[in-house]
């Protein structure tokens, strides 16, 4: 087990919650749409700053954990980027004003980070008191890689719960800035934000439950799991902004994500065989021919999933620009237009 400096680990949570609680405050302080260079700027500031994280676990740690907070990180920001897909479809299906999305964006990253944090800390528990629990989390992603890759989501349906408050509560036509509740004509009612704020919720929470057994499948240590998820939700507001429309183009990026979540799913299994306690498989004995996938394969598989992903997705979307008589940039609408700056 990886043994860190206290001072570093501590260090580390104190700043990454400075980081986040800055953020937040730079959102609440100047609501605006960021500029294509800001958010360029942000975006590389934070995968610099995952990076020298990651130099810093190799020089206090071993280059094996620095390895597994790199693919953890990496895997859970490919996550993040499918969690963005479905923010984009949130904020069309509900009409968000382009002003309050940095706020709405926020929201759903703390969401995320709360989510993610109370799974960490029961898969944790799970791990360490049930070594079985690996079969059932490899099982878990092999079925989520499946539903990412070949199953269709009508994802402009209202889910269970708003379409619930949608005939039990007044709710007003127009947004009132991120305010959940307020007045028109006299009478108190809800906002349009109310539905967004759950919507997004849900979503957070579907994608913990994905995300946190894939890390697992990557390291059991419950610093890297934190801090992995911490480095791949920052940011995630300024990437939103960065990719614009392009986010929509990137159309073999789910397959890309499925591989990795497969072939994760299929390195848990291999591992809960490897250390196997069940009764009922192999007389209750571990499963010695069973192969252990390293850190760096994993790695490799990884980064070699989303290179071709976005690669090909990219050069589709420039085919079939072409193919109307547009450059691809042409086609993209951006967010950083001077409205709203």
């Amino acid at each position: 087990m990886l043994q860190l400096p206290a001072w570093f680990e501590i260090g580390s949570l104190v700043v990454l919650t400075l980081i986040l609680v800055a953020d937040l405050l730079l959102v609440v302080k100047r609501p605006h749409v960021p500029s294509f260079r800001e958010s360029t700027l942000w975006v590389v500031f934070y995968v610099v700053l995952a990076l020298i994280f990651a130099l810093l676990m190799f020089l206090l740690g071993d280059a094996e954990h620095a390895g597994q907070f790199i693919a953890g990180w990496l895997t859970e920001y490919s996550l993040s980027i499918d969690n963005l897909f479905v923010f984009v479809i949130i904020m069309a299906r509900f009409a968000v004003p382009k002003k309050l999305q940095q706020e709405v964006l926020m929201v759903g990253i703390i969401l995320a980070l709360i989510f993610r944090g109370v799974f960490i800390l029961l898969g944790a528990q799970l791990i360490e008191n049930f070594s079985w629990i690996f079969y059932i989390f490899g099982a878990w992603l092999v079925y989520t890689a499946y539903q990412q890759a070949f199953v269709e989501h009508d994802d402009d349906k209202d889910n269970f719960l708003v379409r619930i408050l949608r005939k039990r509560v007044k709710i007003s036509d127009d947004y009132d800035g991120i305010k959940v509740r307020t007045v028109v004509d006299g009478h108190r009612m809800y906002t349009p934000i109310l539905f967004v704020f759950i919507a997004i919720g849900t979503t957070d929470l579907l994608f913990a439950l994905d995300s946190i057994p894939a890390i697992f499948g990557i390291t059991q240590s419950a610093f890297i799991v934190f801090t992995a998820n911490v480095f791949a939700l920052m940011g995630l507001r300024q990437l939103y902004f960065l990719l614009g429309g392009l986010l929509e183009r990137l159309e073999y990026l789910k397959y890309g994500i499925a591989f990795i979540l497969a072939f994760i799913g299929v390195k848990l299994v291999l591992h809960a065989m490897h250390v196997n306690e069940l009764p009922f498989i192999n007389g209750g004995e571990h499963i010695e021919w069973a192969p252990e996938i390293s850190t760096w394969m994993s790695l490799g598989v990884i980064v070699a999933a989303m290179a071709v992903a976005t690669v090909a997705s990219v050069i589709k979307a420039n085919v079939d620009a072409k193919q109307r008589g547009h450059k691809l940039m042409e086609e993209v609408p951006h967010f950083t237009d001077d409205e709203g700056r």
